[in-house]
């Protein structure tokens, strides 16, 4: 669930659980509720309900990814989750647990822990799970749709980076701008390590000028940080010039 990945900016998807509370204007249209809630009834979304662990077969796929990655000397990154959300407060503490145990155990693996609840991070890693910082081969990522959003959860995720980074291995950043719903100015005192920009694609989507993505590019290169283009919005043909696609950890 699954080996591989439709997600360009990830080698692969992991799922250690399913099921989640839609909190952000970016869930408005959530695919992973009209897939595993409406039509395949795995889980059922919201506060209160309970998150449905996957099972071991999945949870053993890191273990087989980390061994590849150390076989070709080439780390593998790893979207962690695509069906729910890492920081998501319904989620068991023991699960959770295991699953920062397996990235600890999988050091040739990148883990991208992207959430739409990066204020919760930091309280869960130190007080619920007690732990003093997140392993070093994790990237931390917030999903970012609009201006409100940049301003309010962007100095978070570099805060809780900051206080979540061993000092012998500082935590990168990234944001997902997907779907990205209007034009956002990337200010601050901290620009994410990682920029990833996308439009909505499925039943109901919201339009995203391309001038949004090109300004969104000519700012991060002024920042001096990588640019990810992964999609138009509708599906439609991406402009040559805009397919950009640079790797943060390469």
């Amino acid at each position: 669930m699954a080996e591989n990945t439709k997600i360009e900016w990830a080698d692969h998807t992991w799922n250690p659980w399913i099921g989640c509370t839609e909190v952000s204007p970016a869930c408005d249209h959530c695919y992973a509720r009209v897939l595993m809630q409406d039509r395949h009834k795995r889980a059922v979304w919201g506060a209160g309900q309970e998150r449905v662990r996957t099972a071991a077969a999945n949870w053993d796929l890191p273990f087989r990814w980390n061994r590849k990655a150390e076989k070709a000397g080439v780390p593998m990154t790893v979207f962690c989750l695509s069906l729910g959300d890492i920081w998501d407060n319904e989620v068991d503490a023991y699960m959770r647990r295991e699953v920062l145990t397996t990235i600890e155990h999988t050091p040739h693996l990148i883990w991208l822990l992207l959430s739409k609840r990066i204020g919760n991070a930091r309280k869960i890693v130190q007080e619920q799970l007690n732990r003093h910082w997140l392993p070093g081969n994790v990237m931390l990522g917030a999903t970012v749709v609009n201006q409100q959003e940049w301003d309010r959860d962007v100095p978070k995720l570099e805060a809780t980076a900051y206080d979540l980074s061993d000092p012998q291995a500082p935590i990168k950043t990234f944001v997902s701008m997907e779907p990205l719903l209007e034009r956002v100015i990337l200010r601050g005192t901290s620009i994410p390590d990682w920029i990833i920009v996308g439009g909505e694609n499925g039943p109901g989507w919201r339009d995203m000028p391309l001038e949004w993505a090109y300004d969104l590019a000519s700012q991060t290169a002024a920042a001096d940080r990588k640019f990810f283009f992964k999609q138009t919005a509708g599906r439609r043909p991406i402009p040559e010039d805009l397919l950009i696609r640079e790797f943060v950890h390469k």
